[in-house]
């Protein structure tokens, strides 16, 4: 769990960065921009904070349903660790009960726990899998994420619209090409 940050230092910081690329952080443009950065800083990681557990909600039921529950197209926003630059873009979620299920509502929210922290795409994939392993047990569990990276599309290799896949496949989608098939034909499927 990260400690809750002190706001006012790091503005100070980021004062101090605007002053090192040259700018003037007492403009009016720039007056307010420390604070504000680091007020969205602390949002956009405050995944660290989040319980789980608490999250869930006791949201898990017996249920006797045995086939593939899917939750395509969720939007999420995340922070790259290396450059502390904007990655977005899409996580398709499913897997199979084995007697519980889990609220369809915390599914999204469970990807954004993950999404709000400094990141990498594939460890964010794998947490998202293991999590839902962890709390259901279920027969399998299945998980792609499409997305874009700002750090590659604006510096570096600038490779624009240039999305990164990554899938994490537990149980059942890693063990059963038929299963894996299924998952991967309807996140292709329109709605």
């Amino acid at each position: 769990m990260k400690k809750k940050p002190d706001i006012d230092a790091m503005a100070a910081h980021v004062k101090a960065l605007l002053s090192a690329l040259g700018e003037d952080p007492r403009r009016e443009g720039l007056l307010k921009t420390p604070h504000r950065v680091a007020k969205a800083l602390w949002e956009l990681t405050s995944g660290y904070e989040a319980d789980v557990d608490a999250m869930i909600n006791n949201a898990l039921f017996t249920e006797a349903y045995n086939e593939m529950v899917l939750v395509k197209d969720i939007t999420f926003y995340s922070l790259c660790e290396h450059h502390l630059l904007p990655f977005f873009g899409k996580a398709h979620v499913a897997y199979i009960p084995d007697k519980k299920i889990i609220g369809l509502s915390k599914i999204p929210k469970l990807v954004d726990v993950f999404a709000r922290r400094l990141q990498v795409q594939e460890r964010m994939t794998n947490q998202v899998a293991e999590m839902l392993q962890r709390k259901l047990s279920p027969v399998g569990v299945a998980v792609v994420v499409e997305a874009r990276h700002l750090c590659m599309e604006m510096r570096g290799a600038e490779s624009l619209l240039s999305p990164t896949v990554t899938s994490s496949m537990l149980g059942a989608f890693h063990k059963d090409q038929r299963t894996r098939e299924e998952f991967l034909k309807l996140i292709r499927k329109e709605a």
